[in-house]
């Protein structure tokens, strides 16, 4: 019966773990679909090999966290190996331990499954982790608003697109139409981090932007010379200022330079 706790106790701490990873992930900007999937597939060894995957091994912190998820995998699988064996050696009470094991293990999937607990058990693994310094992360997701209405986009563009070959200064785009442009990657490569309004967006180029995601959709299908979708987007946002002073009042007034 100790076997049979034993491995019952591994289980729940591995669905604990993956939690924990999943957690720390999301704290660097990955959405929890991503982060969900990445943290399950690191700590079971699976490794697969996705465009998410590969975004995890270019960040410092999201590697310190996967391979601890690793580590802690592969010592949970000897260990659960060795517990199994262990629980179903003896024949008479075999059948027993197995409808003990299936029916916690229903329960374990139900509560791992719940909203409510994952909304109580989230704040303090966040706390954790934040206390942690080997954990310097930051959930951009909810910094950013990503998970509501704000989105990070990057399109290219082409000829014959409204932005092609104009200043950033003259598109009026942080200031009339709520649209920050966080880098700009040129044809061959070079980067530019945080443009100031002189710089030109050119035809090849390939545009970061942050906003609304449906301002983003638009102006990455804008045309060239279609200033009447401007002036469009101009009026949605003034009314999107007008609902965000209703809310604060207080919000200054003054101009946002590009």
């Amino acid at each position: 019966m100790y076997a049979l706790v034993s491995l019952i106790i591994i289980i729940s701490l591995s669905m604990l773990v993956v939690r924990v990873g999943t957690v720390a992930l999301t704290m660097t900007g990955l959405s929890t679909e991503v982060a969900s999937f990445q943290s399950l597939s690191a700590y079971s060894g699976a490794g697969f090999t996705t465009d998410e995957a590969e975004e995890i091994t270019a960040y410092p912190s999201r590697r310190r966290t996967v391979k601890m998820l690793m580590r802690l995998g592969n010592v949970g699988l000897v260990t659960t190996i060795a517990s199994l064996v262990i629980s179903f050696a003896d024949p008479v009470t075999r059948l027993r331990r197995l409808g003990i094991l299936v029916v916690v293990c229903f329960l374990l999937l139900a509560l791992a499954r719940s909203t409510w607990f994952n909304d109580l058990l989230t704040p303090v693994i966040k706390l954790g982790l934040s206390q942690s310094a080997r954990f310097q992360l930051r959930d951009y997701t909810g910094l950013l608003n990503l998970d509501r209405e704000y989105c990070v986009a990057d399109f290219a563009v082409d000829e014959d697109e409204w932005v092609a070959g104009e200043r950033l200064g003259d598109l009026e785009l942080r200031s009339a139409e709520g649209v920050t442009v966080l880098g700009i990657e040129r044809e061959g490569g070079t980067y530019i981090g945080a443009p100031s309004g002189e710089h030109r967006i050119h035809a090849g180029d390939q545009v970061i932007a942050y906003g609304q995601e449906e301002r983003l959709r638009e102006l990455a299908d804008r045309g060239k010379g279609d200033d009447a979708a401007h002036e469009a987007a101009k009026r949605a946002h003034d009314r999107q200022l007008d609902r965000e002073r209703d809310i604060d009042p207080k919000r200054p007034l003054s101009a946002i330079r590009e």
